[in-house]
């Protein structure tokens, strides 16, 4: 087990390095002059051929990459353009609602997606199966965006029960924190828990199939007894690669869910950047986001060596 693990670990260092290259690349790539957006439309040539200079613009990109991912290497995304102080100052004050954020939409995605694939599993072919199935379709099908202002127009306009934006610090009111997040979080986790409900689905169909199963339902044991006790774990070893790619998805979501909910977070911290050009600010959220997503990976890996002894014995 400790090879496996050794061999994980050992596969995230190229694998943050191909993720710094992607990201330095396709920012790039950008269309836009941040020297210009800086000085804005009245600027001359020399004006932003200086603050290029200056910013260290006119260096050739692999000795712009290089010093960059030099400093993400020792957690220093260098300075914002417009903030005024280090991306890692500006991300660490707006990480925590994008954390929590996250963690809100998997508990959702959690909570609805694997009752109602055990559900619709158990009661395979009825009216039950037919209904959590086109929930889920619609779920997967309907945009966050478009399910938040649908959120927003009967929880907080027309009925009122909640706030349709901003962000209250857990720290300063627990309750009014819950209720601001209540929305965001079930929008953002709603989609994934359509994509993992019909997961749980055909993985309990599948093990409900399984001989050992049969035999405690032979035996006279509670249907509830069998399906949690023998069945749902096995079939809950597929659904750990999803829930797992999810965390991805949903810190990918945030980015609009942040700006539909007007939470201060590092969704909305990107799409202020990508308008002004501010190149640090985009690299260093986006790898600090996918650099997320290859540790949670990396966790799910090393949850599968607990949950299925074949991947130990298989040495990967």
């Amino acid at each position: 087990m400790a090879a496996y693990i050794l061999r994980r670990l050992i596969l995230v260092l190229p694998v943050i390095l191909v993720v710094g290259v992607v990201v330095f690349a396709l920012v790039h790539l950008t269309p836009g002059e941040p020297a210009a957006v800086i000085l804005g439309d009245r600027a001359t040539a020399e004006e932003i051929a200086r603050l290029r200079d200056q910013l260290g613009l006119n260096d050739p990109l692999p000795v712009q990459f290089v010093r960059w991912f030099g400093g993400v290497l020792r957690l220093d995304f260098g300075e914002s353009i417009f903030l005024g102080e280090s991306v890692t100052r500006s991300l660490l004050g707006r990480v925590q609602p994008t954390v929590l954020l996250t963690l809100y939409a998997l508990c959702f995605q959690i909570l609805i997606g694997v009752p109602a694939g055990v559900l619709a599993a158990v009661r395979h072919n009825s009216p039950v199966d037919r209904v959590l199935t086109v929930l889920a379709i619609s779920g997967a099908s309907v945009p966050t965006f478009f399910l938040g202002i649908l959120l927003i127009l009967v929880f907080a306009v027309r009925l009122r029960w909640l706030p349709s934006g901003g962000y209250v610090p857990f720290t300063e009111d627990p309750i009014a924190h819950l209720k601001g997040m209540l929305l965001p979080a079930f929008a953002l986790g709603f989609s994934a828990a359509g994509l993992l409900a019909r997961l749980v689905r055909s993985s309990m169909l599948d093990v409900l199939r399984e001989d050992y199963v049969r035999t405690a339902f032979a035996k006279g044991l509670p249907e509830g007894l069998v399906v949690v006790r023998h069945a749902l774990r096995n079939a809950l070893i597929p659904a750990l690669t999803v829930i797992g790619t999810s965390v991805g998805a949903l810190l990918g979501g945030a980015v609009v869910t942040e700006t539909v909910f007007t939470i201060p977070g590092m969704g909305r911290l990107v799409v202020q950047s990508i308008a002004r050009r501010d190149y640090p600010v985009i690299q260093g959220a986006i790898m600090t986001i996918a650099v997320t997503y290859v540790l949670v990976n990396l966790l799910v890996d090393l949850l599968y060596v607990y949950a299925d002894p074949r991947v130990r014995l298989g040495g990967g």
